[in-house]
């Protein structure tokens, strides 16, 4: 099997099991250090530990000093939040303070 295949193979396997287990993989991306940013990892941090207690991967990206990966991600606004598992992929922007929004987004609350 080649390469590609195998990585897409792979990309499945880990959201079946993401689905499977409740475990969600969420990437953060901030321009800077900013009031806005800050407000936004505050509140998704308080949203994770409140309803995904163990069971989440965050990682926050500064897109001035990763531009390649917010590029990668195509990533036009800061911040932005980004569910990669469990599928499906969504976006969030701004500071994440509309909790009850960001809970139905995010398949933790019935819409």
């Amino acid at each position: 099997m080649d390469e590609p295949k195998m990585k897409e193979l792979e990309e499945l396997e880990d959201a079946m099991k993401a689905r499977e287990t409740g475990h969600y993989v969420l990437r953060l991306y901030v321009a800077g250090l900013n009031r806005l940013s800050l407000r936004a990892i505050e509140n998704l941090k308080k949203i994770c530990e409140e309803n995904l207690q163990g069971r989440y991967e965050l990682e926050v990206i500064d897109i001035y000093q990763q531009p390649v990966l917010a590029q990668g991600d195509q990533i036009i606004a800061a911040p932005t939040l980004i569910k990669q598992l469990p599928p499906p992929l969504r976006r969030f922007i701004g500071d994440l303070s509309q909790t009850e929004k960001i809970l139905v987004g995010l398949d933790l609350r019935p819409k």
